[in-house]
């Protein structure tokens, strides 16, 4: 059965129903996508559209709406823009419509310089150098983010804060294991270590006046970073028929500390040596360097909560090694 353009779709994307068609494409565990196609004066134009039901799915549409266009504004070409999302005027469903990616272009393979010729190191360095937008009826950049966000299927509150360690301790950590005690029972092995890490660990190596940026010297800067980045949301490919780049997607974007972004690529194994050679070479660790590998640990920690509380199992495990380490190191710090 073919499906039908919802009209709130093509009222959003000013597209005529007469030249327009969907097909299904690619595949989502909390959606439903698909690839729409639209000729207006004879030229295509191609749209990537994500449907889903309930409460849940506009949230989660609302938040990558946001997402994607705070790492497009910032770096155009690592990732598609989003032109709309609301709610469906058929049913009880919300929707996300972006430019379409093509993940499948013969020249993906390519290793030729295409397009802006900047690396995904490059790319991502550019943005995590890239200054957060002050927020309405703030004077200065904020942690947080204008609208909450979802990694995977937890929302995350991005409410507005001005220090860093505040913002980890309380909107990421404290709250991931709130919702993780919500979904897998009480813990309170688990719950007494997050707080021994967020009362003693946090501040230790994230707090103000300690952390501080890189060659700059000066205090931790909000950038924005995606939030959810590891191998399976990064490809190479085209962007609305453009040249093919180095391009990432289904972001979970934060203005936040930029290091936080390796908390899941060393989760998950990483870009490689030579792209955190080439990445230092343009953002370099921020100070003080040597405690770089325990605040990336630090922030490995909210992605095994995280997947704890989405899947169970052996994440709980993962995440209190990593506690257990950080409180011997660090648990004794004034």
């Amino acid at each position: 059965m073919t499906p039908k353009i919802d009209p709130a779709i093509l009222s959003a994307l000013s597209l005529d129903a007469a030249t327009t068609s969907i097909t299904s494409h690619g595949g989502s565990g909390f959606a439903s996508t698909f690839k729409i196609t639209s000729t207006a004066e004879g030229n295509e134009k191609l749209f990537f559209v994500k449907q889903g039901k309930g409460k849940a799915s506009e949230i989660m549409f609302t938040g990558e709406h946001a997402s994607l266009n705070a790492i497009h504004n910032a770096v155009p070409s690592l990732c598609p823009k989003s032109y709309a999302n609301g709610k469906l005027a058929t049913g009880a469903g919300s929707f996300l419509a972006t430019d379409f990616l093509d993940l499948s272009s013969p020249s993906a393979s390519s290793s030729a310089a295409v397009g802006s010729g900047m690396s995904l190191a490059q790319k991502l360095a550019k943005l995590h150098s890239t200054p957060a937008p002050v927020p309405d009826g703030y004077s200065k950049p904020m942690f947080g983010f204008p609208v909450p966000t979802c990694c995977g299927e937890t929302e995350q509150d991005n409410g507005f804060k001005e220090s860093w360690a505040e913002f980890y301790g309380e909107s990421r950590l404290r709250g991931v294991t709130r919702k993780a005690e919500g979904n897998q029972g009480k813990d309170g092995e688990l719950g007494r270590l997050v707080e021994e890490v967020v009362g003693k660990v946090v501040p230790r190596l994230l707090g103000d006046g300690h952390l501080r940026g890189g060659e700059t010297g000066g205090g931790v800067v909000p950038v924005v970073v995606h939030g959810d980045l590891w191998s399976g949301n990064h490809g190479r490919g085209s962007i609305g028929g453009g040249p093919v780049e180095e391009v990432v997607f289904d972001a979970s974007a934060a203005w936040a500390h930029s290091e936080f972004e390796f908390g899941i690529m060393v989760m998950f194994g990483g870009f490689g040596g030579s792209f955190n050679k080439e990445y230092w070479k343009y953002k370099p660790k921020d100070e003080p360097v040597e405690e770089w590998e325990d605040r990336v640990q630090l922030y490995e920690l909210y992605h095994h909560l995280n997947h704890y509380a989405m899947f169970g199992g052996g994440y709980r495990g993962g995440a209190v090694r990593i506690m257990q380490r950080l409180l011997k190191k660090y648990g004794n710090a004034s």
